[in-house]
């Protein structure tokens, strides 16, 4: 047991050279926890960042209670990040917003509402405040991944989720997942997923970890993946046993 499990929502900020940006997910995520609709905690996973962001990640952690901290002894990635962090949690459910606050904290509380219902609740970008090449690129890359997974969803790209833990925990990690969570969530046994559209906002400062390369061509790539892995994916109900 760890302290995650003293709360309801254990919400994951993974961190990878956010030192600009560590102040407002300061500010911003202590002002949402208390008027969070479920008991909630940060967990910050710093993945490996090169600049000041591990300094600022503990000093943040030692002055703020309900904060909390790992840290990866070299850069992973995102998904890598993402597993660390639901690996660790021990909370009923798993948020994830990204370190950039392109998101609101309080637009948690718009998917809380809808999670008893849903393994999966995830935002959907409102009036996206990305340029118009960027919003082409995520356009591509969304379509080709519905034609390919048949998900159904509207924008895998919007950095703010919930999700229950014991589902979370099933999903089958690999490099470029996290473009995945609905299509892996549909795989398992009464995985469904609702969304919700929420505010966004252009980045205010530290620099965007995507380009042409991560944000459209491996996406093609790991759709071919996913499919791969789909077709072999174990799924099963255990209807009796007696070693409880």
């Amino acid at each position: 047991m760890n302290k995650t499990s003293h709360y309801d929502l254990t919400i994951i900020v993974p961190i990878y050279n956010e030192e600009d940006n560590m102040a407002a997910l300061e500010s911003k995520l202590g002002a949402y926890l208390p008027t969070s609709a479920y008991p909630a905690c940060v967990l910050f996973v710093n993945d490996g960042s090169k600049d000041n962001s591990e300094k600022h990640i503990k000093e943040i952690c030692a002055r703020n209670p309900h904060f909390y901290y790992i840290s990866f002894a070299k850069n992973a990635g995102l998904s890598a990040a993402m597993k660390a962090g639901i690996d660790m949690a021990e909370s009923k459910y798993v948020g994830y917003i990204d370190a950039d606050l392109q998101t609101n904290p309080e637009d948690f509380n718009l998917l809380l509402q809808y999670i008893k219902e849903y393994p999966l609740v995830m935002g959907i970008r409102a009036n996206r405040k990305d340029s118009g090449f960027k919003k082409l690129q995520s356009k591509i890359a969304n379509g080709f991944r519905r034609m390919m997974t048949h998900d159904g969803a509207t924008d895998t790209g919007c950095p703010l989720k919930v999700l229950h833990t014991d589902y979370a925990k099933r999903i089958l990690f690999f490099t470029g997942m996290h473009r995945f969570l609905p299509a892996l969530i549909q795989l398992q046994d009464g995985g469904k997923f609702k969304e919700i559209p929420v505010r966004h906002y252009p980045r205010i400062a530290g620099v965007s970890k995507y380009h042409l390369w991560n944000r459209l061509v491996s996406p093609f790539k790991d759709c071919f993946a996913f499919r791969w892995m789909a077709k072999r994916y174990i799924n099963y109900t255990i209807a009796a046993n007696n070693i409880k």
